[in-house]
């Protein structure tokens, strides 16, 4: 394994030490794994989110203005833990309650919940959002139901921008849980991603060969499939999220990559799935390309797709400024 680490044991600690230093606006507690916001606002709807690193810059560089309030990244492909959900909650509390907002991963959602009952004897007001869009596979190695992928992205940043114009609480979760419902998922990978701790790929995958379905901690999706074109693979791919949600209107696309694809190749792959999307009487309204949800080193990519209304299109544009997403200001 050639990895740039010290200790693989530390490799969470020091990424979290080196994500202070780089962005000094924002307070990171390296001992406690949680990540804020420098400036809180009194009165704004709390937005946190958390779990297993390894996906960077999920969800500690989508900490800033325009998104989340606190993030709390467990150790690699490992849930927070309570303490540090209710930490980061109660540090994203302005008054207004706060949203979580939690992938459909068993660890995940079982502290999530025991956090916000801590939170919420503590006179915290907390709304979950399982974020689910996972197309691939119903039941997996982390999850009961689909597992939550690309779409968490959309539901930061929507949901985000919309806690940041003042709206109250309910509305904010009602719209997290809208988003997620008009969105879906599918990830194919080249190649296994290797954890630190392991020292070795998680899965063994010919090179002739490619998984179709794949999750973000290298679980395995629904199936195996000789290695195609760009426009084979990225068929696949989008043949999987239109037999679940009929692609139509205008539509956000995210073509993610996981970790250890080249954004040439991610951009071969976006206009293969644009002209899949135009072939279907839809439009790409907005895009996004790059690797935002990985899965450490992991070659491969991901598409998501979310069905636009006006109201999400305006806050998807709306000023955003984190490590990981920035624009208009």
């Amino acid at each position: 394994m050639k990895k740039l680490l010290n200790d693989p044991g530390d490799a969470v600690a020091d990424a979290l030490a080196g994500l202070a230093a780089a962005h000094p606006g924002l307070r990171v507690d390296v001992a406690e794994r949680v990540v804020y916001r420098a400036t809180m606002t009194p009165g704004k709807v709390g937005l946190v989110s958390g779990g297993g690193s390894g996906h960077e810059p999920l969800h500690a560089g989508f900490v800033g203005y325009g998104m989340l309030d606190a993030a709390c990244p467990g150790e690699v492909f490992t849930s927070p833990v309570p303490d540090q959900i209710v930490q980061a909650t109660t540090a994203g509390h302005g008054g207004a309650g706060v949203v979580h907002i939690v992938k459909n991963y068993t660890g995940d959602v079982l502290n999530f919940e025991l956090a916000a009952e801590l939170c919420a004897e503590e006179g915290v007001e907390v709304a979950s959002v399982l974020v689910d869009d996972d197309v691939a596979v119903q039941d997996s190695l982390y999850t009961a139901g689909r597992r939550g992928t690309g779409a968490t992205l959309f539901v930061e940043k929507i949901a985000g921008a919309l806690a940041e114009a003042g709206a109250p609480l309910a509305e904010v979760a009602a719209t997290a849980q809208l988003v997620n419902g008009r969105s879906r998922s599918f990830g194919v990978a080249l190649s296994s991603c290797t954890v630190p701790s392991a020292g070795k790929a998680t899965f063994a995958l010919p090179a002739d060969q490619v998984e179709l379905g794949i999750g973000i901690h290298g679980e395995p999706g629904r199936s195996r499939a000789g290695m195609g074109t760009a426009r084979e693979l990225a068929g696949l791919a989008m043949d999987a999220v239109h037999g679940d949600l009929p692609l139509e209107g205008d539509l956000l696309v995210l073509v993610n990559g996981m970790g250890g694809t080249p954004l040439l190749e991610l951009y071969v792959i976006f206009a293969e799935v644009e002209a899949y999307i135009r072939g279907k009487g839809a439009r790409v309204s907005r895009s996004l390309v790059g690797s935002y949800v990985t899965s450490l080193d992991m070659q491969g990519f991901s598409v998501s797709v979310c069905r636009l209304t006006d109201e999400l299109e305006r806050l998807w544009d709306a000023p955003v400024e984190t490590p990981g997403l920035r624009w208009g200001r």
